[in-house]
């Protein structure tokens, strides 16, 4: 069975997975980067022809997630280039192998941080294909252990895209298309440690940062019933904080103010995108409470302190993104409670901007790109010829 790009797990036959549309590949057009200090910039690739079990979609929304901003940047020190960046994806059916059987052409889909995994590891058969122990494969910068020319994976700054039907998510019909593509990352990246540590009715919970993630954690977690602080250097984000869901804000830049809620909380989750001193915050927890970690893929700045956790047996977590079931679930959830995304509308030739904004901090909202201003766009042949074309 065939990856996004090509990278072949033992899941299927070649036969199984033949194409059954055509067997061309087709040309379209997206934004990449060319190295870590180039800008994004209209290219050319090839998407495969759908196999058996592939759906392609026109891509009508895209989301601008911090880790966009990261890998193309090349922070994180894996990056494949050219680089094109993209995981909060929605989009409409255009084309269905003929063994799919759960999206159907016309249906509003979206796809996710993954586009395949091993299916065959303990973590892949338990649901958990985020934890693939053969590394799963990224939406863009292909699989997440091993990326490379040969498996390059690229992602939602385009026009199209080509899935496998298992990694493609329903889009239920109550939410805004554009709002709803955050949740795809952010929010599914909020939902899971809130769930997997049982978060609900009484949990006493502190979200730290609001921005993509914060604002999304804050409103999954208002929605389980729980009691939602916002832990915040910023407080002009306080208004913004309470009015999706937050009872009390507290500015981690006030000594008094972080001393006055020592023990206050259950669980803390912290979005913070960079590394950073977490010993602050665990002073915040009361016995047997628990710190997250989903913003930060770097080494924290500071050991734990354990003397001062230790005793009350506080515990730092944690979690990667979500697993495709869970994020058909937070979908669900989002539709049931009607939570969508504080979003930003953006076309494609101000995504270098809203990059440096979103780097910078200054958002407390996700920016969500209208792919229908990608039309016309005319690709830059150089790096087109860099990738096979």
């Amino acid at each position: 069975m065939a990856s996004e790009t090509g990278i072949r797990y033992e899941t299927a036959t070649d036969a199984d997975n033949a194409s059954s549309t055509n067997d061309t590949s087709t040309r379209i057009v997206g934004y990449a980067a060319r190295h870590a200090i180039s800008a994004l910039r209209p290219i050319a690739i090839e998407r495969r022809a759908p196999g058996a079990h592939d759906v392609a979609i026109e891509i009508l929304y895209c989301g601008v997630c911090h880790s966009d901003v990261h890998q193309v940047r090349n922070e994180w020190h894996n990056t494949v280039y050219p680089c094109m960046p993209g995981h909060e994806i929605v989009g409409r059916v255009t084309a269905v192998g003929d063994r799919v059987r759960r999206h159907a052409v016309g249906d509003l889909v979206g796809v996710g941080c993954m586009v395949d995994s091993c299916q065959h590891c303990e973590s892949c058969a338990d649901g958990e294909e985020q934890y693939c122990e053969h590394g799963f494969t990224a939406t863009y910068n292909g699989n997440s252990q091993n990326p490379t020319a040969a498996n390059n994976t690229f992602g939602g700054y385009s026009e199209s895209i080509v899935v496998r039907e298992d990694f493609v998510l329903r889009i239920p019909s109550n939410l805004d298309p554009a709002a709803a593509a955050p949740i795809l990352c952010a929010g599914v990246t909020t939902f899971s440690p809130l769930r997997h540590w049982k978060v609900g009715k009484g949990t006493r919970v502190g979200v730290v940062g609001l921005g993509g993630l914060g604002q999304m954690a804050v409103k999954l977690a208002t929605a389980m019933g729980a009691t939602v602080s916002l832990i915040t250097r910023s407080p002009d984000k306080a208004d913004d904080a309470r009015r999706i869901g937050a009872t009390d804000v507290i500015v981690s830049t006030d000594k008094a103010d972080m001393e006055a809620h020592a023990g206050a909380f259950d669980f803390i989750l912290s979005t913070i995108p960079q590394p950073h001193d977490p010993n602050p915050y665990m002073a915040l927890l009361a016995r047997d409470g628990i710190y997250t970690v989903v913003g930060c893929i770097a080494p924290l700045t500071t050991p734990l302190d354990l003397s001062r956790i230790l005793m009350q047996r506080k515990s730092l977590g944690t979690s990667l993104i979500g697993s495709i079931a869970e994020t058909q679930a937070v979908l669900d959830f989002c539709s049931l409670h009607d939570i969508v995304s504080d979003f930003r509308l953006i076309a494609i030739d101000d995504v270098n901007d809203a990059f440096d904004r979103v780097d910078k901090g200054e958002v407390d909202y996700r920016f969500v790109i209208d792919m229908a201003s990608l039309r016309g766009q005319t690709p830059d042949e150089s790096l087109a010829a860099k990738v096979g074309l």
